[in-house]
């Protein structure tokens, strides 16, 4: 038996962050093993998610969960994950197996979502396979704000973010 068939499927427990005035929908694959302690979404201290988006919107970095969800309905993002849950190692994206996905609709029925964005190339490959057909809507595929993602400096991810958040 392989390691990844072992596990026992891991749940999404973080709650989508969006409001009837959000546009823009940014999601990930499945919260980190830190965001899944901690319970909100880029809880790793590497991950570069949060100060990405307040050098885009100018603002302060967020410090607090509060302070983070604030930052997010005052510029109309939304933010969940593609995956409910999930076989994970850790927080290995490439470990992924079994996926349920979550269902968008709770947020496409509320906000008037104009744009969605995956958070690097996993969230977009899970949400083209699992929930592209029942959305209607394509996804932008953004470099990812992952600590593995070295390749992209923060100045990089900020510059090509900032093309489609506004």
């Amino acid at each position: 038996m392989k390691v990844n068939e072992a596990l026992a499927p891991a749940l999404h427990e973080i709650p989508p962050v969006y409001d009837k005035n959000s546009r823009i929908l940014i999601l990930g694959s499945f919260p980190s093993v830190k965001s899944r302690e901690i319970g909100f979404f880029y809880g790793h201290p590497q991950n570069r998610f949060w100060r990405v988006l307040a050098q885009i919107l100018e603002v302060p970095l967020p410090e607090t969960i509060d302070e983070k969800r604030t930052m997010l309905l005052e510029h109309h993002i939304a933010v969940w994950d593609v995956i409910a849950s999930c076989r994970i190692s850790g927080s290995s994206d490439s470990s992924i197996k079994d996926v349920v996905p979550n269902d968008l609709n709770k947020i496409l029925s509320t906000a008037r979502i104009e744009r969605i964005c995956a958070n690097g190339t996993t969230a977009w490959k899970l949400y083209g396979k699992y929930l592209k057909s029942s959305t209607g809507m394509e996804a932008v595929k953004l470099p990812s704000t992952s600590p593995a993602n070295a390749a992209w400096r923060l100045e990089r991810l900020v510059e090509t973010w900032k093309e489609y958040i506004f």
